[in-house]
């Protein structure tokens, strides 16, 4: 049956950590999906050592922007994150609007599957107006993907301080 969650909240707020457990609560073998664009030697090594961390049972895709082309029918599967899935897309478009139109049909197409999807994101928009158009522009994008993902979702949780706040 499928089951969409979105966690979501600041940065180092245990996001990923508890959707990987959620995940592994649910299978013994899920799917990592990341999106993430590898952008320096820094971020490769976080990587290496999310990898390390996750261990073998897990199924490990990388895919920076369309995820309806994976296969996860029957599955659980992590997708971490979409903040970086969103940067791909607005760094290819530089638009906002059609970039948004790109997410949403990624993400409709992908979650047809029947499966279960956990979405990790970040939750940007809870701070001050940056004075960057540039950033104003990524947190409208972000801000109306999470809205979009977040009427989709079956859960929503907000992680403050590493605990979980069910939201919906």
């Amino acid at each position: 049956m499928r089951r969409i969650v979105l966690i979501t909240g600041g940065q180092r707020s245990g996001k990923s950590s508890y959707a990987e457990k959620l995940a592994l609560s649910l299978s013994q073998t899920p799917v990592y999906v990341a999106t993430a664009h590898i952008w320096d030697d820094e971020f490769r090594e976080r990587v290496k050592r999310h990898q390390q961390r996750r261990g073998n049972n897990w199924t490990n895709i990388e895919e920076e922007k369309y995820l309806s082309k994976l296969d996860i029918e029957g599955r659980v599967a992590v997708v971490d994150c979409i903040t970086l899935w969103c940067t791909n897309f607005y760094f290819e478009t530089k638009d906002v609007e059609k970039s948004l139109d790109m997410v949403k049909y990624e993400f409709d197409k992908f979650t047809s599957q029947d499966a279960t999807y956990i979405f990790v994101t970040n939750e940007i928009g809870m701070g001050g107006t940056s004075e960057n158009k540039v950033q104003r522009m990524f947190t409208d994008l972000l801000g109306w993907a999470n809205q979009y993902i977040a009427s989709k979702a079956d859960e929503v949780i907000l992680m403050v301080s590493g605990i979980p706040v069910k939201i919906k």
